[in-house]
């Protein structure tokens, strides 16, 4: 999965874009069909604005630059998740490792930084949440 992210990344077009497509492929790429069929089915006019934002620039625009890797955005995305105390979307980004190419030693060495820069607390957390959820993914795997 990590080559064909790679390629929707490389195909993007900052010229010629279309922000909502892109950012939708990109976001299916990291996050799943599964995980965006969900997010997509508890749209409501109250938060579809909201919704837009998210696909148009985290996915469309942020995570669509070519400028570094999807293993190396996810990395940064769980550092500053933790960093940050926002630890909700941590086991979500978790799981993305597995289609960004992230690996468990990344994601180690990344909650380390953290717990230098931002606090052992925070990077302690992340870290019980990661290890959570790697093994939810394994069990699932075994399935």
């Amino acid at each position: 999965m990590p080559k064909e992210l790679a390629a929707l990344i490389e195909a993007f077009d900052p010229i010629n874009d279309n922000r909502a497509d892109a950012g939708m492929a990109i976001r299916r790429a990291v996050l799943s069909d599964a995980h965006v069929d969900r997010a997509q089915a508890q749209i409501t006019p109250l938060d579809q604005a909201f919704q837009t934002l998210i696909t148009e620039g985290a996915w469309g625009t942020v995570w669509a630059n070519p400028g570094i890797s999807a293993r190396d955005r996810s990395i940064i995305t769980l550092a500053l998740l933790a960093a940050t105390g926002n630890f909700e979307e941590i086991p979500m980004h978790i799981r993305a490792t597995a289609r960004t190419g992230a690996s468990q030693r990344d994601v180690t060495e990344a909650f380390q930084h953290v717990a230098i820069y931002a606090g052992v607390p925070r990077a302690n957390h992340a870290l019980k949440l990661a290890k959570q959820t790697f093994a939810e993914m394994e069990d699932s795997a075994d399935d």
